[in-house]
């Protein structure tokens, strides 16, 4: 048994602006050897998980004027979840969550990472390196090629000129000597605040946080939709919206879009935006995983949505940060651990590695969905609509320089035990069990993924 409070999880309490005395409702137990690495990624793990877990909690008890219950937070089941986008299954059948051109590639001074699971972003990858992607040609031995000609520099330089994602692969110390590493570092985990004196929503007595409360989900893979599937674990009416023009992944939303809804509306055009504009009148929380600014000409910025919806929580998520020479760049996990100097660390002197899992995504996840959960509560105290930022490049950070490596539990980890199934529109779905846990709360979502983008645009009960 470890102790009952966590390094990391009195880190994360304290970045969330929270009551410290209530850290002794937690406690941690369960086999822990799912998650191994040099770095501390069980830990960063188990904190998420139990700050999101005890937020909730905390809400509870505002909601019911009862007790904030106890959270037990078990390893075995943490670890599952931060795998849950690998042991995802439909009818049997496992998915690649790699594209072929989503990989390590050896520069002419180095290494790069590319990001291509998207067609978009695979075509401005091939564009950019003047590979044609011809079905009759070997594109990886082109893309490899072309990679190996390029420092590593010129390729990430290139390809994002090109809307791609390519990045090379830092050390950890010239990450920390870099322009965007310096900011980064100066930043906390995360941010909160208050930015208006609305008056706060009361949200009356219910068995679970989240109950009745609309969420607008703007987010796509990975850590952004961990966030608002937790949500929905809560409680929540979460509706993922995705522009139509965007294509998703049916495999990666088996995973995410669990307890959710989704549909899709293209906010250029006059008629979707009428009807995003009746959603967002009725909404109590809005996350935007875009890039920072990106559907700021939609009226989406922070100041702007909550002078149409006073008292509105609003949580954003970015890679880099909204700050610095990064800061509008696309990014996903993979990439970040590569700029940041975590793929080093991980990795061998003949090639760099990685985590064991996207564990920056899922971590940011639970730390967005905390944010968000603690912001409800202290609406219900002072009112005001509420902020909340992260980055993965933050949490990024947080694991490599802010986090120790804690004791592990006993036992031998077994995901199966952690893994259910149930019937879905799609078929036979085997997924990940939440790991958010208090008591009396729920152990699992109230409705299976849809099909992608399917769904009306409405609020249920409406």
């Amino acid at each position: 048994m470890r102790s009952p409070t966590s390094t990391g999880t009195s880190q994360a309490w304290a970045a969330l602006g929270a009551d410290a005395s209530l850290l002794d409702r937690v406690s941690y137990g369960g086999p822990s050897g799912g998650l191994p690495a040099r770095l501390p990624v069980m830990e960063l793990a188990r904190s998420t998980v139990a700050v999101c877990s005890l937020a909730a909690a905390e809400l509870t008890s505002v909601r019911t004027g009862r007790p904030v219950p106890r959270v037990r937070v078990d390893d075995e089941a943490v670890a599952t979840a931060f795998l849950s986008d690998r042991l995802v299954r439909l009818d049997g059948r496992a998915w690649s969550t790699f594209a072929p051109l989503s990989r390590f590639w050896r520069a002419s001074d180095g290494w790069v990472r590319t990001h291509a699971n998207y067609p978009h972003h695979r075509a401005r990858l091939l564009a950019a390196l003047g590979v044609s992607g011809d079905a009759r040609e070997d594109v990886a031995h082109s893309v490899a090629g072309a990679i190996a000609e390029r420092t590593a520099r010129e390729v990430e330089e290139t390809v994002y000129a090109a809307g791609g994602l390519a990045v090379a692969a830092r050390g950890p110390e010239e990450w920390a000597g870099s322009e965007q590493g310096v900011l980064v570092a100066g930043q906390p985990l995360l941010t909160t605040a208050r930015i208006d004196d609305a008056p706060g929503r009361v949200l009356g007595d219910a068995a679970l946080p989240c109950a009745g409360l609309r969420v607008l989900d703007l987010t796509r893979v990975l850590a952004g939709p961990v966030a608002t599937r937790t949500l929905a674990l809560l409680g929540a009416d979460v509706l993922r919206i995705d522009a139509p023009q965007l294509p998703e992944s049916q495999e990666a939303h088996n995973d995410t879009g669990m307890g959710k809804r989704s549909t899709t509306l293209d906010l250029g055009d006059a008629t979707d935006r009428r009807i995003f504009e009746e959603l967002l009148r009725e909404a109590d929380v809005v996350v935007i995983g875009y890039r920072p600014g990106a559907l700021d000409r939609f009226g989406l910025a922070p100041d702007a949505l909550a002078e149409r919806r006073p008292g509105l929580v609003i949580a954003q998520l970015s890679a880099w940060g909204r700050y610095g020479p990064w800061h509008e760049r696309r990014g996903f996990d993979s990439l970040v651990q590569v700029a940041t100097g975590i793929a080093e660390l991980e990795g061998s002197a003949d090639a760099p590695g990685a985590l064991p899992a996207q564990a920056i995504d899922h971590g940011t996840g639970y730390l967005l969905a905390a944010a968000v959960l603690r912001a409800l509560t202290e609406q219900q105290r002072t009112g005001g609509s509420r902020l909340v930022r992260s980055a993965l490049t933050q949490t990024a950070h947080w694991l490599v320089h802010g986090l120790a490596s804690a004791p592990g539990g006993e036992g031998g980890f077994d995901a199966g035990r952690r893994l259910t199934e149930t019937d879905s529109p799609m078929g036979r779905l085997r997924y990940a069990l939440p790991p958010v846990s208090y008591e009396g709360g729920p152990v699992d979502w109230g409705r299976p993924p849809g099909v992608w983008g399917r769904d009306a645009p409405v609020w249920i009960g409406v």
